[in-house]
């Protein structure tokens, strides 16, 4: 990369991010130019037509590619952001539907608004009597699901309502399922983790019940650019041999490339200025001179705080820069796309609901707030930018670690390669969840071998073992007929129920939050944050699952505390190194948020804590952990260094255990303790932070000593003298970052590394 100036609506925010120094590194993408191909004459004529209507008169190299290998077998397609991967899947789609007027195909996308967006397209092409697209999801009214079960011949939806409405329902869809051609697979790089895990269980009881009704839908995934594409498509569908197309033919947009460090307000303390601050005077300013951007940010919350923040700096800009995140209701969701489509907004700022294919207009520049997690994701955020020209790709840097271990070393951070998505099909708590589902939908036999995987019977005997099976001379089915298993599996969180946000002021509905995490952001006093409004919440009613909350004016935000504790259920690898004994294993987690602090807006000061008295709640995963032995510790540590230094540890190794598993450091969670009740000694957990985990910490089991060597790094190069937000602070820490010990964290790791 190399840096060009350029004259553009934004030359006077950089000029001043170079002034005060805030611009750290500039890099430049030049355009590439397209690879272009002639319509192929094996298509069908009315499909061919169609596409002449519509001003498509060639092909991208890509795209002709992947029309043949789908009509040879399964494919996965993976090139750039905009680089038209929706017209690989379907013009095999349409030509299939084409020509077949009894044929079916399927469309799973993991958010609703891609369905949407994809409909929209499909329906501007006019093959009305032939193809008779229909969307399926939690929003399509109940008066019209039998006409789409009846009428439709391309259905698009997502896979949560796979999983709970349409294979617990199967006979209802006998003749779509007998008639199934085509399984398309849209954003394919977002099913990783848990959600991919959960996925990809889905997808081998789709193919189950398909196999039951004779057919065997043609595959087909899109994905945006990842280390192992073919991997994640076999781990996820549970086929093998599946082509890959990766070489794009696609035209490349010119990009100016900047990365941007808030300042240090307090260098003893390492105190940056807000993240969020930074970005609202950043969307302002582009705002302000024309640029359409997309901002974003990770947390609901903090898209909300933004979006208030801007409409404080401007009120001319409040209805032209507006949030959009999950929780909304349909109509908000899709009012808020309609404005975005007809160009009627400025700015749009957004968790990764909006990181995907659809097509909000023409978007000058994408600015990402904080590390999203993976290189995969920031490629894709930043490819929203300039995709009908040139554009601006800004990524504005954290207090957190990791974010100022890039700041300081950019070059590796603009070089890095995508990473390798991580799922386990096989991953017990979920699995066993989707065996109960399939035994719903039928009985298990023999023949399951071929979907559900080689083990599904051993696992099956467990569940019978449990109470949960029973055996019959045609397979294992439900003990209790009766049961809807489906409805007790959430495919995006750990708990399968929602706590809806109600205003008592207006009676309206504001949206809703997974009941996992009401504990954490909707609490009786917590300041909850919709579409930029705040709102203090007068009762969480648990039993009801319901949050009442009422419009607030005041100036603080809240922070939940919380208490984390750690039960050892199973060990499964152990080994000695670095002076520790070194564990892998699953472990029980048990939580509870015992008290929130109030801070002031803008300036964070701390107003107060106020106790709270809620439940615990308890989850299984897998976990590293270490006990750290006697002689490495010696006499130096008495027992309030001993605390901080180990608890400072704990944090720096979260911080860079991103950099070996494709993960968010809000996937991970951590407790360090100077006496744990079954390892009897200051012992250091990290666990993956959701149930059953996915791969997370064992690959920090794995790859250890160089674990700790990053966190050793991340730590020594930190100019703050005590530990700050940049080292050894945690911004999710649940005992609100108390109490800590840089020193003593350098000194620990420094003697495991000399070990």
């Amino acid at each position: 990369m190399s840096v060009t100036p350029d004259i553009q609506p934004w030359s006077a925010l950089l000029d001043a991010g170079r002034s005060d120094e805030r611009l750290v590194r500039e890099a430049f993408e030049g355009a590439r130019e397209a690879v272009v191909v002639p319509l192929p004459d094996t298509l069908h004529p009315l499909l061919v037509a169609a596409l002449l209507d519509a001003g498509i008169t060639t092909l991208y190299s890509h795209q002709a590619e992947a029309l043949q290998a789908a009509w040879d077998g399964p494919t996965i397609v993976t090139t750039g952001t905009a680089s038209g991967k929706s017209l690989c899947f379907n013009l095999p789609t349409l030509d299939v539907l084409c020509r077949d007027a009894k044929a079916r195909a399927l469309y799973l996308y993991p958010t609703k608004a891609l369905a949407q967006d994809q409909a929209r397209a499909i329906n501007a092409l006019g093959l009305s009597k032939q193809v008779r697209p229909a969307i399926y999801d939690g929003d399509t009214a109940r008066e019209q699901r039998t006409q789409i079960r009846r009428r439709a011949n391309l259905v698009l939806t997502n896979p949560d309502m796979l999983h709970m409405g349409i294979l617990p329902n199967h006979r209802a869809w006998g003749d779509f399922f007998s008639n199934l051609a085509v399984v398309v697979v849209d954003e394919a790089h977002v099913y990783r983790g848990v959600f991919g895990s959960h996925v990809a269980n889905v997808l081998r009881r789709l193919r189950r019940i398909a196999n039951a009704y004779g057919t065997d839908p043609r595959f087909l995934l899109a994905s945006a650019t990842i280390a192992n594409p073919v991997e994640l498509a076999e781990r996820l569908t549970g086929l093998e041999e599946i082509a890959l197309v990766d070489r794009d033919g696609s035209p490349g947009a010119r990009r100016q490339i900047a990365m941007w460090n808030p300042p240090l307000t307090d260098p003893a303390l390492g105190t940056r200025a807000s993240a969020l601050g930074e970005a609202a005077e950043i969307i302002t300013s582009l705002a302000r001179s024309g640029a359409r951007t997309i901002c974003f940010i990770k947390s609901r919350k903090a898209v909300e705080l933004v979006a208030r923040l801007v409409a404080l700096a401007d009120p001319a800009l409040a209805d032209l820069v507006v949030p959009y995140r999950a929780g909304y209701t349909p109509q908000q969701r899709r009012d808020l796309e309609d404005k975005l489509m007809r160009s009627e907004l400025l700015a749009v700022i957004t968790t990764n609901a909006l990181e995907l294919g659809i097509d909000i207009g023409a978007l000058d520049a994408a600015v990402v707030v904080t590390f999203p997690g993976t290189v995969a994701s920031l490629r894709q955020m930043w490819g929203r930018a300039g995709r009908r020209g040139r554009g601006l790709a800004l990524y504005v840097a954290g207090e957190d670690a990791l974010d100022q271990f890039f700041c300081r070393h950019p070059d590796e951070f603009l070089d890095r390669p995508v990473e390798a998505a991580i799922l386990e099909y096989e991953n017990e708590p979920i699995h066993l969840a989707h065996l109960l589902c399939a035994a719903h939908e039928g009985p298990l036999s023999a023949a399951d071998s071929a979907t559900l995987g080689p083990r599904w019977e051993a696992h099956a005997q467990a569940l019978e073992a449990e109470g949960e099976l029973v055996r019959r001379d045609d397979g294992y089915v439900l003990r209790h007929a009766e049961d809807y298993p489906a409805a007790r599996v959430s495919l995006r969180s750990a708990s399968p129920d929602s706590v809806a946000i109600v205003d008592i002021v207006s009676g309206e509905l504001l949206g809703t939050v997974d009941s996992g995490r009401s504990h954490m952001t909707v609490h009786d006093g917590a300041v909850y944050l919709h579409q930029a409004r705040p709102y203090l919440v007068r009762e969480l009613d648990l039993d009801a699952r319901r949050a009442l909350v009422e419009p607030f004016g005041g100036d603080f935000y809240t922070q939940p505390k919380k208490e984390t504790m750690t039960d050892i259920e199973a060990l499964l690898e152990r080994r000695s190194t670095m002076g520790v004994t070194l564990s892998f294993g699953r472990v029980n987690v048990t939580d509870q948020v015992l008290a929130y602090q109030r801070k002031k807006l803008p300036s964070h000061e701390i107003v107060d804590l106020q106790g709270l008295d809620l439940p615990e709640t308890t989850f299984q995963t897998q976990a590293l952990w270490y006990e750290l032995d006697g002689d490495l510790l010696a006499d130096d540590f008495p027992l309030e260094v001993l605390l901080g230094s180990i608890h400072a540890a704990e944090h720096a190794q979260i911080a860079v255990l991103p950099l070996l598993a494709m993960c968010d450091r809000w996937d991970i969670g951590g407790l360090s303790t100077n006496a744990h009740p079954q390892t009897g000694g200051p012992t250091i957990f990290i666990y993956d932070g959701h149930p059953g985990g996915v791969g997370i910490t064992r690959q920090g089991f794995s790859c250890f000593e160089t674990l700790v060597a990053d966190a050793h790094r991340l730590i020594a190069e930190c100019p703050c003298e005590l530990g700050c937000p940049s080292c050894v602070q945690s911004p999710k820490c649940g005992n609100l970052n108390e109490p800590l010990h840089k020193a003593g964290a350098l000194e620990v790791m420094a003697r495991m590394l000399e070990r």
